[in-house]
């Protein structure tokens, strides 16, 4: 029998260990009993080891993983066998045991196992149906467990929502919510559990199946993901979503998409195919990325951090991970960009030295798509060798922008046109260098319409929208918004002037001094916009204490008669439905309403619909007189008695009010159902009058001594259509008429 040291068994069981932990066994341990009765035994299975600080014990039983936090790493046989070294790499099974066996049961079942069992072909025809069921239940319950205790040890007992550690998926949140509307205890945490998975059941199906989704798909779903989440951070129903839940569900859905990005790009050839072909996926790739960054950063540091019921109390917050794929794929596609652009800048001859072939050599070897601290290191150095290929034909390619923009000196539009089509070529150190006096005069331009955007802003600020001195006006808009959508303009425009001047002119001496004014100028429009706001709050909010004002109507009875002209009015007034078109467009401008207007704005946008109704049937009321054929009104008496009574049934002042939609429902049923009887009988009425005077006209014009006979038939079909109002009760018709 070898000697320790040399026992191939003990030195790969001993190896491995080492590079697991990442030191060296102590030589001890190749004398261990446990190790001896682990190789000799054919009746133990099992060897793990654990570490404790710089040491490893060896036990021939799983050590208590996840109280010590220390992982575990378990070797263990097929069967029961002694292991020798023919055998060794036959009987033997590796595993390390991280954190809790909970967790790395399920994730070597979801991981390895599950596929290959379920998806693949040759397995999945040989694995028995029920036992593929089994398979999937057991993912399901130990997923559930890890969800709901990330990956403590105590399984479910003392775990909070602030848990997160086994949340890694969006599925994973989603179906955590799912689980506990199921499971939990208290009924109102059941509820508040199912309030969340509907909100999340839109999106939920997308990632479920994210892979079968266009990239164009996955941009549309990148909005579906924001509206959801804000939805869920907003609501008041039920007790807050939790901070450190919706960070690291931003994370896990940012993971979700980055790698769907890298997945969707994998196939292309980014550096050797023609960048027509790869240019509008990379672009879409970036979009998807930085879409969800934009979105998080807005959300947690604008956002929610004004939103009252549940501020945001942390920092601003970024998928790190995602940005940086982000950033890696501008700057692939900026790389592509500023070679497109030197080819179309150089003339034929010299294009030759700017193959794709020999400007992306240094790139060859290299996955742009695989971002990580690893890889950053070999991917600067390539782009720095590139760089070092492109800065002979960067010099040439100056002296052309120089006569470009020479030429458009005089003026500012074009000038400026002219920097935004070559920015990727003017951002290059080389060209930028060249190119420094005509950025100095981008710079002075910019500058210069600030100060005149500024002058302007100040002449028209304390105007009314449309009027010469006053604020420029839109279609249709309402005074609040129409100023908030001007002044957003202006601050577009600095923004953009800004992200110029920061992306070509930052090394410029003058560029802190433009800053500083553009930073002012922004601040004074951001304060003219918060201000419009806020005094427009406080007028509503006035108006809703105000007993005469028209917007409390929908809180007062439905309707009045007036007794000094008789017409009916309906107590809904236009100003409501200005205020549920401000309150909307100030909401898709962003502002948070206050609870007071948006429960006003609800109210009247639920009895919007029913105020419609009301006001026809009010037109109706108000105008019957004038559709009614005067001779014909006292046939339809009845009718339209009946119908006032249904307006008068609780006398002069109605105690049908909009607090009561339920009776108000049924209120409009009757008032419609008496109104639609009175209308039907007056076009009928109509009718039969004008079928009358037609029929004797008609009889005018027959000759009594050649035509007695149609005359008689003339006279017989009169005589049969008032018999017929007879017995229908619409009208009396006189005896001596019946007798001819």
């Amino acid at each position: 029998m070898p000697h320790g040291s040399d026992d191939v068994r003990k030195k790969f069981i001993l190896t491995t260990t080492g590079n697991f932990y990442g030191l060296k066994p102590s030589s001890s341990l190749t004398d261990s009993p446990e190790l001896n009765n682990f190789l000799d035994d054919g009746n133990e299975f099992v060897l793990s080891v654990s570490r404790h600080d710089n040491d490893l014990r060896l036990s021939n039983k799983i050590e208590a993983v996840g109280e010590t936090r220390e992982n575990v790493l378990v070797f263990f046989k097929l069967r029961p066998t002694v292991v020798t070294e023919d055998n060794l790499h036959h009987s033997l099974l590796v595993s390390s045991m991280l954190e809790s066996p909970i967790n790395t049961l399920y994730q070597a079942v979801r991981q390895v196992f599950a596929p290959v069992l379920l998806k693949d072909e040759r397995w999945r025809s040989a694995f028995d149906p029920k036992l593929a069921g089994l398979l999937s239940e057991l993912e399901l319950g130990l997923g559930s467990v890890v969800r709901q205790s990330g990956t403590q040890p105590s399984a479910k007992k003392g775990c909070t929502e602030e848990d997160v550690l086994g949340i890694l998926t969006p599925s994973d949140e989603f179906q955590y919510w799912a689980d506990l509307s199921e499971s939990a205890e208290k009924s109102s945490l059941r509820e508040r559990s199912q309030h969340f998975t509907e909100h999340f059941k839109p999106i939920q199906k997308e990632y479920d199946g994210l892979d079968s989704l266009s990239m164009s798909d996955v941009m549309d779903l990148v909005e579906q993901s924001r509206d959801a989440l804000d939805d869920i951070w907003r609501q008041t129903d039920y007790d807050p979503y939790p901070e450190t839940r919706m960070v690291r569900l931003m994370d896990v859905i940012g993971g979700a998409l980055g790698r769907f990005v890298q997945r969707k790009l994998s196939g292309l050839k980014i550096f050797e195919e023609p960048f027509v072909l790869v240019r509008e996926n990379l672009r879409t790739g970036f979009a998807i990325c930085e879409q969800w960054v934009v979105a998080c950063e807005h959300l947690t540091g604008q956002v929610w951090e004004r939103h009252a019921p549940h501020p945001w109390k942390g920092n601003k917050h970024s998928p790190e991970t995602l940005q940086c794929l982000a950033n890696r794929l501008n700057e692939v596609v900026t790389l592509r960009v500023v070679h497109e652009k030197l080819l179309c800048l150089l003339p034929g001859a010299k294009q030759q030295a700017l193959t794709v072939e020999r400007v992306f050599e240094p790139f060859s070897g290299l996955n742009p798509l695989h971002y990580n601290p690893y890889t950053e290191p070999l991917w600067r150095a390539a782009v720095a060798q590139f760089e070092r290929l492109m800065a002979p034909s960067e010099q040439e390619v100056a002296g052309r922008l120089k006569s470009y923009i020479a030429d458009v000196q005089d003026n500012p539009q074009q000038l400026l046109q002219v920097f935004l089509k070559h920015k990727e070529l003017i951002r290059r150190p080389t060209i930028r260098k060249e190119l420094q006096s005509e950025r100095e005069t981008l710079l002075a331009r910019l500058l210069d319409d600030n100060k005149g955007l500024k002058t302007d802003f100040e002449t028209r600020c304390h105007g009314s929208p449309g009027d010469k001195s006053g604020p420029l006006i839109g279609r249709n808009l309402p005074e609040v918004v129409n100023k908030i959508v001007w002044v957003r303009q202006l601050l577009h425009k600095v923004e953009d002037s800004v992200r110029l001047a920061e992306a070509l002119l930052s090394d410029l001496s003058g560029f802190k001094g433009f800053l500083h004014f553009c930073d002012d100028l922004l601040e004074i429009l951001r304060a003219y916009e918060q201000e419009q706001f806020e005094d427009w709050s406080r007028d509503i909010l006035s108006e809703l204490t105000d007993p005469k004002s028209g917007i409390r109507s929908a809180s007062n009875r439905v309707m009045e008669l007036d007794h000094d002209d008789g017409r009916l009015k309906i107590q809904y007034s236009d100003r409501l439905v200005s205020l549920l078109r401000e309150v909307r467009q100030l909401s898709a401008l962003g502002f948070s309403i206050p609870a007071k207007i948006q429960l006003a704005a609800n109210t009247a946008d639920k009895f919007y619909r029913q105020a419609i109704v009301l006001k026809q049937v009010a037109h109706f009321y108000n105008t019957i007189d004038q559709q009614m054929i005067p001779s014909q009104r006292p046939m339809m008496l009845n009718l339209a008695l009946a119908f006032e009574h249904v307006i008068k049934k609780t006398g002069s002042k109605l105690q049908i009010t909009w607090d009561n939609p339920k009776e108000l429902e049924v209120y409009i049923g009757k008032l419609q159902a008496a109104a639609e009887k009175l209308s039907t009988e007056n076009r009928k009425l109509r009718k039969w009058h004008t079928d009358f005077i037609e029929k004797v006209v008609t009889l005018m014009n027959v000759d009594l001594l050649r035509h007695q006979q149609r005359w008689k038939d003339g006279l017989q079909e009169l005589r049969a259509g008032f018999a017929t109002l007879e017995a229908q009760e619409c009208v009396w018709v006189p005896h001596n008429f019946q007798q001819g």
